[in-house]
């Protein structure tokens, strides 16, 4: 009885630690066009893909802004967050959910900012994960542009000037 007590203990003393850690997650600071930090995101892999939730403030009150994953970890404002690259698109797939073949892993629908110019949100993206492998998007950026993406425009969507960017870390 004494060695099953002392295994089950011990066991549970090894899953403990493993099963604290079975989320992976990464954090994302936006810096819009001023070079400003002006929100964060969470990203939190799960067995599906990646839950997304963030804030970003100084965005246009109540429009519909597009939201996409970026090829490279890198947001510098003074070239117009153009450094961060173009859509995180690993398998080479059209953009947009109304293309033919399309979506790209780097599509993610379009957000509604509120009256006050923040936008909150929860986003789930099914075809990446944070680490390892061709679909990891540790390392990347979450890119915020000021328009609405149409889903079917050829490369990105005709989405409007990148307005807030963010390093996946």
């Amino acid at each position: 009885m004494r060695k099953l007590v002392a295994a089950t203990g011990l066991a549970l003393a090894v899953a403990m630690p493993a099963a604290a850690q079975d989320a992976a997650t990464a954090k994302a600071e936006f810096v819009n066009m001023a070079g400003e930090k002006n929100g964060t995101a969470t990203l939190t892999e799960t067995a599906q893909g990646v839950l997304i939730e963030l804030q970003v403030t100084g965005l246009p009150a109540g429009e519909l802004v597009a939201f996409h994953v970026h090829e490279t970890g890198k947001c510098d404002h003074q070239t117009g967050h153009d450094s961060a690259g173009g859509h995180f698109n690993p398998t080479n797939a059209e953009h947009g959910y109304l293309a033919g073949k399309g979506p790209h892993a780097g599509d993610m629908p379009n957000q509604r900012v509120g009256a006050d110019g923040v936008l909150r949100a929860q986003v789930f993206n099914s075809m990446v994960k944070l680490d390892g492998g061709e679909t990891a998007i540790r390392g990347k950026a979450l890119m915020i542009h000021g328009g609405q993406d149409d889903y079917k425009s050829q490369p990105a969507g005709d989405a409007g000037k990148r307005q807030a960017c963010a390093v996946i870390e």
